[in-house]
C-alpha cells in the first residue's frame, strides 16, 4: 500500500520516535539501576530489573510478529506503545523489587512491540527499495539511545530521582501515540485464522531455559550444575517438541518454511552474527578498557562510542546506497569483513597502546556491522510472502537477541574466571574495581593490564570467528536487485530478484 511522500514522512517521523522510545528504555535503566535497587532494598536481586524485562521482550517477539500477520501490524502496535506506557508507570510506582519486576516484565512486553512493529509496518506500506533507507533511518534510534541514554539517565536520576527514569516515557509516549494514530495506516492481517497458542508457549519456555542455562553455565551455578542440566534438558525438549507443533498447525509462530528459503536463512544466520559478534561484548569493552589502558571510566566510554558511532553512520549510509541503487549482497560481505578485521586486530593489541587504536578498531567494527544490520532485515522481508512480513522480521529479530543473550553471558563468564585465575594475590576478585588497581603499585597495574589482554584476546578471536562465519553466509547470499513495486514476488534466486 504506497503512501503519499508526506504521509511517508510522518510516518517515518512517528515510527522512529517509538522506536527511539523503545530502545532508549534498555539504556537509560543502567545508569539509575545502584540506586533503584539500594532505594528498594533489594541489591543483591539487582539482576531482575534487567533479566525480567529482556527475557520478557525476546520472548514476545515471534509472538508479536505472528499477531501482526493475523490481526494487522496497526493494532498490535498501537496495543504494544499503550502497555508500555502502562507498564512505565507501574514501574515508577514500584514499592519493592517483585513489583518493580512484575511491571518490568510488561515493560518488556510493550517494548517487543515497538522494537519489531516499525520494522513490519515499513515491510507492509514501503516496496522492497524503499526499504532499507527508511528501516536505516528507523534503525538509527538504535546506536543513539545508546550514545545519549545513560547521560540521559544519570541526569534524571540526579535531577528527579529514578522513578522519572520510567515516567518521562508517558509525555514522550502520548505524542508518540497521538503521532501514530495519525501516520500509521490501516494493515489488513488475514482474521478468522487460528493462533498456534502451544507452539507459543514452548518456544517461550524453551527460549528462557536457552538462555539461563547459558547465563548459570558461564556464572557458575550455585548447587552445581543441577539447575544447568536441568535448563539444558528444558531447552532441548522444548525445541524438539516446537519444531513437532510447527509442522502440525496451519499458522505456525514460526513458520519453518523460512528456513528452507537461502535468502530468508543466509540473513537470519548474519542477524545471530552481529548478536554474538558485537553485542555481547560491547558491555564490557569500557572495563577492558580501563584496566588495560588505565583510563577512567569517563574516557573508557569514548572507545564504544566510537561504535556506536560508526554503526550510526554506516547504518544510513549503506541504507541510502541500497535503496538507490536496489543491490544488497555487497554490504554484509563488506561489512562481515570490516568487522572481523577489526576484533581481530582488537585481539592483537598489546597492553598500554594509545587510545585511538582500540577506538578505531572497535570502530571499525561499529562500521561493518551498521552496514548490513537494517538491510538484511529489508532482504528477509523481500524474500517471504506478504502475508509472513511480521513472522519473518520477528525471527530475524529473535535469533539476533538470543544470540546476544547467551554470548553476553558467556562472554562475561569467561572474562570472570579468567581474570579470578589470573589475579595477583594482593587483589581480591570479589571486590575488583578500576579504583582499587589505580591504588595499587606501578608492577601490580601491569599486571592487571596484561591480564586483562591476555583474558580477552582469545575471546576476540572467538567473535571474530563468528564473524568470519558471517563472511560465508554473506557470499552465499543470492545476487539480486530489489523491487521498485510494492507487490513484487518474493525473492527467491537471482533471476527473480532481479527488478
Amino acid at each position: 500500500m504506497p503512501l503519499s511522500p508526506w504521509r511517508l514522512r510522518l510516518l517515518i517521523v512517528s515510527l522512529l520516535t517509538v522506536s527511539f522510545l523503545g530502545a532508549l528504555d534498555h539504556t537509560v535503566v543502567a545508569t539509575s539501576l545502584a540506586t533503584i535497587t539500594g532505594e528498594l532494598g533489594a541489591v543483591e536481586q539487582m539482576s531482575w530489573v534487567i533479566v525480567s524485562y529482556t527475557l520478557a521482550s525476546t520472548v514476545l517477539l515471534p509472538v508479536l510478529g505472528k499477531l501482526a500477520d493475523l490481526v494487522g501490524a496497526r493494532l498490535i502496535f498501537l496495543s504494544s506503545l499503550a502497555l508500555f506506557l502502562v507498564a512505565s508507570l507501574f514501574c515508577g510506582l514500584a514499592q519493592d523489587i517483585t513489583q518493580l519486576a512484575a511491571a518490568r516484565v510488561a515493560q518488556g512486553i510493550g517494548s517487543a512491540g515497538l522494537h519489531l512493529m516499525p520494522q513490519t509496518i515499513v515491510g507492509e506500506v514501503a516496496s522492497p527499495r524503499e526499504r532499507p533507507r527508511v528501516l536505516a533511518l528507523i534503525g538509527a534510534a538504535f546506536p543513539i539511545a545508546i550514545l545519549v541514554g545513560p547521560l540521559a539517565g544519570g541526569l534524571i536520576t540526579d535531577a528527579w530521582g529514578w522513578r522519572w527514569v520510567f515516567w518521562i516515557n508517558i509525555p514522550v509516549g502520548m505524542i508518540a501515540l497521538a503521532l501514530a494514530v495519525v501516520a500509521v495506516p490501516h494493515i489488513a492481517g488475514r482474521s478468522g485464522r487460528r493462533f498456534d497458542i502451544a507452539g507459543a508457549v514452548v518456544l517461550g519456555i524453551t527460549v528462557t531455559a536457552f538462555v539461563l542455562a547459558a547465563g548459570w553455565a558461564s556464572a557458575g551455578a550455585s548447587g552445581g550444575g543441577a539447575p544447568v542440566l536441568i535448563a539444558a534438558l528444558v531447552a532441548i525438549v522444548g525445541f524438539a517438541s516446537f519444531i513437532a507443533i510447527e509442522l502440525r498447525v496451519s499458522e505456525p509462530v514460526v513458520p519453518l518454511r523460512h528456513f528452507a528459503n537461502r535468502t530468508i536463512l543466509v540473513c537470519i544466520v548474519l542477524s545471530t552474527v552481529i548478536g554474538v559478534g558485537l553485542f555481547s561484548v560491547v558491555s564490557y569493552v569500557p572495563t577492558y578498557i580501563q584496566m588495560a589502558y588505565r583510563t577512567t571510566a569517563t574516557v573508557s566510554g569514548l572507545v564504544p562510542i566510537a561504535t556506536v558511532f560508526g554503526m550510526l553512520v554506516s547504518t544510513l549510509v549503506t541504507g541510502s546506497l541500497a535503496s538507490r541503487t536496489g543491490r544488497y549482497r555487497i554490504f554484509p560481505i563488506f561489512g562481515t569483513i570490516a568487522a572481523a578485521v577489526g576484533l581481530l586486530v582488537m585481539a592483537l593489541l598489546p597492553a598500554g597502546m594509545p587510545l585511538w587504536v582500540p577506538m578505531l578498531a572497535m570502530g571499525l567494527v561499529g562500521i561493518g556491522t551498521g552496514s548490513f544490520m537494517n538491510i538484511i532485515v529489508a532482504v528477509a522481508q523481500s524474500a517471504a510472502p506478504r502475508s509472513d512480513t511480521g513472522s519473518v522480521t520477528a525471527t530475524v529479530s529473535l535469533v539476533r537477541q538470543v544470540g546476544s543473550t547467551t554470548a553476553t553471558a558467556i562472554v562475561g563468564g569467561l572474562i570472570g574466571a579468567g581474570v579470578t585465575l589470573g589475579l595477583p594475590a594482593s587483589l581480591d576478585a570479589a571486590t575488583l574495581t578500576p579504583q582499587a588497581v589505580s591504588a595499587a603499585s606501578p608492577a601490580v597495574q601491569a599486571q592487571v593490564a596484561e591480564l586483562y589482554s591476555s583474558v580477552l584476546a582469545p575471546i576476540f578471536v572467538g567473535l571474530a570467528l563468528a564473524y568470519a562465519v558471517g563472511i560465508v553466509a554473506a557470499l552465499l547470499l543470492p545476487q539480486g536487485r530489489l523491487s521498485d513495486e510494492h507487490d513484487a514476488a518474493p525473492l527467491t534466486t537471482a533471476e527473480t530478484a532481479v527488478a
